[in-house]
């Protein structure tokens, strides 16, 4: 589901940089905006999949006045099988979904899970989650969140803006009758920053929230990312000379600059987007995070756990930002546990985490 974006992302800072005479201005523009949704995740394969779903879909405009596209995926017995290439640097690729749509109408769902995507990714990207959650019999509802997907462009928040999105379709989807037993959300990177945001406001009274590989601080995981998408991160080879001079005229003055240039733009200082504080008022967190991640290192999931002890808190051994949302086999389970727990009223009623899931070697899920 994301492991074309950091290829992507890497062309698009070495396009925009290498293009603008100001290095603080050029990646301020990119941290500003996604640059709309990754035209290297295939369409084809997504479209032939869903072609095969009763699928419902529909938009709603928030408060804001965002457009906002929304699919819901009702439970059946998917009987669901998937496979994917495990060269994270391929282009058009998307994993090989193979599933079964039983002609029984769906029953009634045991609850509904928002599905939320991460960075230059949509709605569609979160399928293998709403086919597996499917199968244990919750409705999905998808959202592609503000400048991505068939959604409406507006100012970038990071996650916080885009919460009060999400609370705005839950709502219209409430009174439409989508929404059905008891609410969760599930958000990977980018898409879980905007779950724990949306979680700690109660008029989305969500039970429980699912954030994979969310970063703590919006600018310090900017601090993380750039430097490594500048040197380890897949880049064609044509890339190979404007990185090396990107590096070399990177520094942290440069980052701090762009990073506070893209604050003063989105009028969102992005010191400010705390998504540690906010956790600690989202009931029931479960956090999950991979300790090979470079993207959004592992110290920020750690930060996150630390931040809110009564969250329970996953780290897979071996997996990066790109792998870990993938592990279908082995975080299906504890999502679903997670979600069969018994309600908890208020943030910090919980002892601490469960037994924690078995480091995955990665298997095809």
């Amino acid at each position: 589901m994301l492991r074309l974006a950091a290829l992507l992302l890497a062309c698009l800072l070495l396009a925009g940089f290498s293009s603008l005479p100001g290095l603080p201005a050029s990646l301020a523009a990119h941290l500003v905006a996604p640059d709309g949704t990754s035209p290297l995740l295939p369409r084809a394969p997504i479209d032939a999949a869903l072609a095969r779903l009763r699928d419902r879909e529909g938009r709603v405009t928030t408060r804001a006045g965002v457009d906002v596209f929304w699919r819901a995926i009702d439970p059946a017995d998917y009987a669901l099988r998937m496979s994917w290439p495990r060269d994270l640097g391929a282009a058009d690729t998307f994993p090989d979904l193979d599933f079964q749509v039983p002609d029984a109408p769906a029953g009634t769902p045991r609850g509904t899970v928002v599905l939320l995507h991460g960075w230059m990714m949509h709605g569609d990207s979160m399928l293998p989650w709403a086919l597996r959650l499917g199968e244990a019999g919750y409705r999905t509802i998808s959202i592609d969140l503000r400048n991505h997907g068939r959604s409406g462009t507006a100012p970038s928040g990071y996650g916080m803006r885009e919460a009060a999105d999400v609370v705005d379709v839950v709502a219209a989807l409430r009174r439409q009758g989508e929404v059905v037993g008891p609410l969760h959300v599930l958000g990977v990177s980018y898409g879980a920053a905007t779950a724990i945001f949306a979680g700690a406001d109660p008029a989305l009274g969500a039970e429980r929230v699912v954030a994979m590989e969310s970063f703590a601080m919006a600018d310090d995981a900017i601090r993380d990312m750039v430097p490594y998408m500048l040197t380890d991160a897949p880049a064609p080879p044509s890339a190979w000379l404007t990185r090396q001079w990107l590096r070399w005229r990177l520094n942290d003055a440069v980052l701090d600059a762009a990073i506070e240039r893209a604050g003063d733009t989105l009028g969102l200082p992005l010191d400010r987007v705390d998504v540690a504080a906010a956790l600690a008022g989202v009931p029931c967190p479960l956090l999950v995070h991979g300790d090979a991640d470079r993207h959004v290192p592992v110290a920020h999931g750690r930060a996150l756990a630390a931040s809110a002890p009564h969250a329970r808190y996953i780290e897979l051994a071996g997996q990066d930002h790109l792998s870990l949302p993938m592990q279908l086999d082995v975080l299906a389970p504890a999502v679903l546990d997670w979600f069969g727990q018994p309600a908890c009223d208020a943030p910090g009623i919980l002892s601490g985490a469960a037994d924690p899931v078995p480091p995955t070697d990665g298997s095809r899920g």
